[in-house]
């Protein structure tokens, strides 16, 4: 009888055990008693410091809460916060964490009971709806939009006139009128339009985006390659300015950089993110306009209005997550004043309405020859086709870089989407 007790009091304990092991591990203390939380971002000079503002802004809401922002590149984040949600365990992760857009559903899907809910931290109609589609599962919100991807085509306008053009002539055109725009430009001034990564897809995201498409069908796991209008106008425009020899081939970001702060390219068309780098060489001042996205000819959906990029901040669900829900939602989800501070001193745009009628959102940029460049952005993030970028964007981009040269090199186009996208759905299942 002894040992048979002895057995059952052994098992009790090993069950016990293994309940507590299977139970997800925090990072530390008990919630009701968390008064510190922690953020991991990237990029010191744009998301880390607008996150320290923030911390700077909530003070006077509460100074005893206490927010420690750390630096990670964005890769490091990716890996960190995959290794431990993939295995169970929050301990050593943030309360709070930036998560680009077009990576957002892989995590939100992957890991549903890992995010806090934040749909009743901020009223999602005050923010661009583009943005509400990647913080969201199955219409409960996730994340708070933070910065806007919204693009815009940043133009030289001292070489314009030398061809005969104003600024007027580029605003609300298609790609076929740029590209004629464009050889004109290069006779002209012995300028290319733009430069070019072949490995980085950034400009075909940006004109399928135009036309409400994407990679994927609506669903945002099904592969939509072969028989996707937009795509395939995008592939051709692409190879159509590549033909009229209006392009400078780069190999990475400080060869981009070194396209437009050289004057070697006419025009860049790109996030607005890229404002301080293009106003970063100040002798350009007053050299350059920005006008909208073209569009894709011949697709009736595109629009001059366009996104690359941007990302949104999540609340894991760990102690502390009501704490760091509410300090969101007190800055970036609905402090005015805050987004005029952090147009001013980090330049981000944001994605809040009510923020645009603010005095920063309105200032003339003497570097832009007096145009209210931000008020500009403003206005064509409300009009960016809102889509599912789904669970697998980079995954299925790696596919149509190979195929895209492979069609620059001479193989049929139809061909080549549809080779993509038998290699996605082998891929994605």
């Amino acid at each position: 009888m002894k040992k048979i007790l002895a057995l059952i009091l052994a098992s009790v304990l090993l069950l016990a055990a293994c309940s507590s092991g299977s139970n997800t591990e925090y990072a530390s203390g008990d919630s009701k008693d968390t008064n510190k939380i922690t953020v991991w971002a990237w990029d010191p000079n744009f998301n880390i410091k607008a996150m320290n503002l923030a911390v700077d802004s909530y003070a006077a809401e509460n100074a005893d809460l206490d927010i420690e922002v750390m630096e990670n590149a964005q890769d490091d984040i990716i890996q960190k916060l995959n290794t431990s949600l993939s295995s169970g365990t929050t301990k050593g992760l943030p309360n709070i964490v930036l998560i680009e857009d077009y990576r957002a559903q892989s995590f939100l899907q992957a890991y549903p009971d890992m995010f806090y809910e934040l749909s009743d931290s901020f009223k999602q109609e005050d923010f661009a709806q583009y943005k509400i589609a990647p913080t969201s599962v199955d219409g409960k919100n996730y994340g708070l939009p933070f910065d806007t991807g919204v693009a815009g085509l940043y133009v030289r306008t001292d070489y314009l006139e030398q061809a005969g053009y104003t600024v007027d002539d580029l605003k609300d055109i298609d790609w076929n009128e740029y590209i004629e725009i464009g050889k004109k430009v290069k006779e002209a001034t012995g300028k290319n339009m733009l430069t070019q990564d072949p490995n980085d897809l950034g400009l075909i995201r940006m004109m399928i985006q135009s036309a409400g498409s994407w990679y994927t069908k609506e669903d945002g796991v099904t592969p939509d390659l072969s028989g996707n209008t937009a795509l395939k106008t995008a592939f051709e425009t692409y190879k159509a300015l590549l033909d009229a020899d209006i392009v400078s081939p780069v190999s990475d970001w400080s060869q981009f950089l070194a396209g437009f702060n050289s004057g070697e390219v006419a025009t860049v068309p790109s996030g607005n993110w890229i404002t301080p780098s293009v106003k970063a060489e100040s002798s350009q001042a007053g050299k350059w306009a920005v006008v909208s996205m073209p569009r894709l000819p011949d697709v009736e959906s595109s629009i001059n209005a366009t996104n690359l990029g941007g990302s949104s901040w999540y609340v894991l669900n760990v102690p502390g997550k009501e704490k760091a829900a509410e300090f969101l939602a007190k800055t970036f989800g609905s402090n005015v004043d805050f987004y005029q501070t952090l147009n001013k001193e980090v330049g981000a745009i944001g994605t809040y309405s009510p923020a645009v009628e603010g005095e920063a959102y309105q200032e003339a940029d003497d570097f832009f020859n007096g145009q209210q460049v931000i008020a500009d952005f403003a206005n064509w993030t409300e009009q960016i086709p809102q889509i599912n970028y789904g669970l697998h964007t980079y995954a299925i981009e790696d596919l149509l870089v190979v195929e895209a040269q492979n069609y620059l090199k001479g193989k049929a186009l139809d061909t080549a989407l549809e080779d993509a996208q038998k290699q996605a759905e082998a891929q994605i299942k």
